[in-house]
């Protein structure tokens, strides 16, 4: 297996970038797929997220791009706003090496500012099927003469309903492109999809599924819809999490938790459809740099969301099929770091829960049981494991955490003192007007680097 990007012909200046970014080894999917597409065949890669596949496809892209020439050469699509953002990241990280302009195009952005970069030399563009057709009937987007399409997370794109879009896009680029189409699932649909427009595709797989979980240590803990935000709430407060990823199945229960959350104390905020573009970045931005602790979202708006240092994801509502459980808490657990993933389930789930485990061929760890409500709600089982979080929330600034000042009785109301439990270090809370003591094994506990921390608290669970 190759040990490097110019082994399977990628340019050294474009290797050396990656060096730069900490990508020395090609994953699977990118040994397998990059020498395929440099040499212009099509593919078809079933791919899950987290495994390397957007340099898998980018990297031949910008091999294959010619900056000297004004028009657009490559495109790719993707299901969602947030993908597109950070694919564009990612390629811009590389771009300049082959002179090649990106432009990411996608629903909530000013339509005659992205004209207007058009009408000058773009050579790859990023975008979601609805604003890229958009473009196209705008004819500002002239795909004639483009040599590569991208179909990103397609079955994604299957599942909210862009397939027809997707296929009016298709027709509108040279018959002579090469097309690439990564998903993580590959059902008939795409597969028909691929047979009528794909030349001999070659098909790549990868066992991504065991991959994506080996860092991630699974737990479903049995509860009830009538203690299930309790429930989370103690797991909130006992785990301290420095980031917190939870996920609802709908957007009303998406804001309705992150709500609840909010008005309980916990730093959070909500990512789901219904929010505008702006507001969506915004939230993001502050999720990425930990001024958040817990972002709620739906499973479309997290589509591809890729943020460093999540140490714990809960489903609050348990996912209907393995492909979306896979995607969930395959946000943790990333880059060598350990990640806990729990799921509350009801009695109702119990099925569902057996489907994730056949999918991903592993017994899950269950606290409690969902065969019977009754038992579920009397008896709350505890979970230990990635405790001590708070360690690591030491790297963000604590003046930048809101707080309340005492009451008359010198006592935090309760919503702070669920902040603050949360959000402030240990050596923040000894500079409060209000000291509390602390013995040697807490200031013991506070300097553990929070990596072994993890480590430590994983072999407990």
């Amino acid at each position: 297996m190759p040990t490097d990007f110019l082994s399977l012909g990628i340019r050294t200046e474009l290797n050396e970038i990656l060096k730069d970014l900490g990508v020395r080894t090609p994953t699977p999917v990118q040994v397998q797929a990059i020498p395929v597409l440099l040499s212009g065949k099509d593919v078809v890669a079933q791919a899950q997220t987290g495994t390397g596949k957007t340099f898998a496809f980018l990297l031949p892209i910008l091999e294959r791009v010619n900056g000297n020439k004004p028009n657009i050469q490559a495109l790719i699509i993707t299901p969602t706003r947030e993908l597109a953002l950070q694919i564009t990241t990612e390629v811009n990280k590389l771009a300049f090496k082959v002179n090649a302009n990106v432009l990411a195009t996608y629903g909530g952005q000013d339509v005659d500012r992205q004209v207007k970069k058009l009408k000058g030399s773009i050579h790859i563009v990023v975008g979601t099927p609805g604003r890229i057709l958009d473009l196209i009937r705008r004819r500002t987007l002239n795909l004639s003469e483009l040599k590569m399409l991208v179909l990103d997370e397609a079955d994604q794109m299957l599942h909210m309903g862009f397939l027809p879009d997707v296929e009016q896009i298709i027709k509108q680029t040279s018959p002579k492109r090469q097309t690439m189409l990564f998903s993580a699932t590959i059902p008939s649909s795409i597969r028909s999809l691929a047979r009528r427009y794909m030349k001999n595709p070659v098909d790549i797989q990868t066992e991504s599924k065991r991959i994506t979980l080996d860092e991630i240590k699974q737990v479903v803990i049995a509860t009830t819809d009538r203690t299930k935000q309790d429930t989370l709430f103690k797991l909130l407060d006992d785990f301290r999490p420095y980031l917190a990823l939870i996920f609802c199945r709908t957007k009303r229960r998406t804001a309705s938790l992150n709500k609840a959350l909010l008005e309980h104390g916990y730093l959070s905020d909500e990512l789901h459809g219904d929010l505008s573009q702006a507001k969506r970045e915004q939230v993001m931005k502050r999720f990425r740099e930990a001024k958040l602790q817990i972002l709620v979202a739906t499973d479309v708006a997290a589509r591809g969301l890729d943020v460093e240092g999540i140490t714990h994801v809960f489903n609050y509502d348990t996912p209907q099929d393995v492909e979306s459980y896979i995607h969930r808490i395959g946000r943790t657990g990333r880059a060598g770091e350990k990640g806990l993933a729990i799921t509350l389930a009801t009695q109702y789930d119990g099925a569902s829960i057996k489907l994730i485990e056949k999918g991903i061929g592993m017994s899950i760890e269950t606290k409690g049981t969902l065969a019977s409500e009754k038992y579920a709600k009397t008896n709350k089982p505890k979970v230990q494991g990635y405790k001590g979080q708070q360690d690591k929330a030491k790297q963000t600034d604590p003046s930048k955490r809101r707080r309340k000042q005492p009451d008359s009785q010198g006592e935090k109301p309760a919503k702070e003192q669920r902040r603050s439990q949360l959000s402030k270090p240990d050596s923040y809370k000894k500079s409060n007007q209000q000291p509390k003591k602390q013995d040697q094994s807490d200031n013991r506990r506070s300097n553990r680097d929070p990596r072994k921390s993890n480590q430590a608290q994983n072999r407990k669970l």
